[in-house]
């Protein structure tokens, strides 16, 4: 498997492959993928100070993440990862720390339903609910960003076509991590960056699609966001890996974003793979690409 130059994501890259089922295994189960992606967040320091708990907003379960250095009134909509059918707040909770900090703003991270169990569009309708509520307690919309990784990512940007649907405010902008926002997987990047990428093909996705969909059309904008239209949408910030399959993706969000005037920024980090933040303990670029999308996020809010 080819691979980039950093140094550090070789050794990402070895770990990666070591924890892939050997040859005549049985590929893990959703449950087991479920425990084992909370087993392996939960390993990561946290920032000094942080504080988390568990709240509910509109019936949605979340949970609250602070760190030390959040500014009042202001907070981060974080919608997690998991190709729609594994991922938690405990997944992701030193993700979402580390970029709080770095944003100074406490998250909130939802819980949302998952597929199988709960196909499309459930995870929209949660994300939108959590989002509603979020303006009833008193939030401005301007004082909210929401961001997301991955399925994550998509979510965000599906999030933001739901509310300009039903004539809510936009927030104060979008953070999009390796954005998966075409259900249907047709960019060439899935095969031109198949060999590179050690993590995402195009045949887990089409998997983990199906089991969110169950049957739904792909290309619904809610599902697949590169679909809809992107007019009047917060400004977007998107960062994805050069060694990604989705990478793609993101190229056609931007481009799309672009041309209806959305304020957007792609940035392609050279030698990283997808999601490449949330090894932060480990890669200096994932702390890199967190400090400057904290700053990016720290600048959409109005000033203190």
């Amino acid at each position: 498997m080819r691979g980039g130059s950093d140094p550090q994501m070789v050794a990402v890259r070895a770990m990666l492959e070591a924890r892939k089922p050997k040859p005549g295994q049985p590929e893990p189960t959703i449950a087991e993928r479920r425990k084992g992606m909370e087993a392996f967040a939960t390993m990561a320091q946290m920032p000094d100070g942080t504080q988390w708990a568990a709240m509910e907003i509109e019936g949605v379960p979340c949970e609250r993440v602070v760190p030390a250095e959040a500014i009042r009134g202001r907070v981060m909509l974080y919608l997690h990862g998991g190709a729609y059918v594994v991922g938690s707040p405990v997944s992701h909770r030193p993700l979402v720390a580390r970029l709080g900090v770095a944003a100074r703003t406490a998250s909130v991270v939802p819980d949302y339903r998952l597929g199988p169990e709960h196909p499309f569009p459930a995870a929209v309708e949660d994300a939108v609910k959590v989002y509603r509520g979020l303006l009833a307690s008193g939030h401005a919309a301007d004082t909210i960003v929401i961001a997301g990784d991955s399925a994550g990512g998509g979510l965000t940007l599906a999030t933001a076509l739901a509310l300009k649907a039903e004539g809510l405010p936009q927030p104060a902008g979008l953070f999009v991590i390796s954005p998966w926002a075409d259900l249907t997987q047709s960019s060439d990047t899935y095969q031109s960056l198949a060999e590179r990428d050690p993590m995402i093909t195009k045949q887990g996705l089409d998997s983990s699609a199906a089991q969110y969909l169950a049957g739904a059309d792909p290309r619904n904008p809610m599902a697949s966001p590169i679909f809809g239209d992107l007019t009047g949408l917060a400004p977007i910030l998107i960062q994805v890996g050069s060694e990604e399959t989705l990478l793609g993706d993101s190229m056609i969000l931007a481009y799309r974003a672009a041309q209806v005037r959305v304020a957007v920024t792609l940035e392609v980090w050279p030698d990283m793979i997808h999601v490449w933040h949330a090894m932060g303990g480990m890669v200096d670029a994932a702390r890199e690409a967190i400090s400057q999308a904290g700053r990016w996020i720290d600048g959409q809010f109005p000033k203190p």
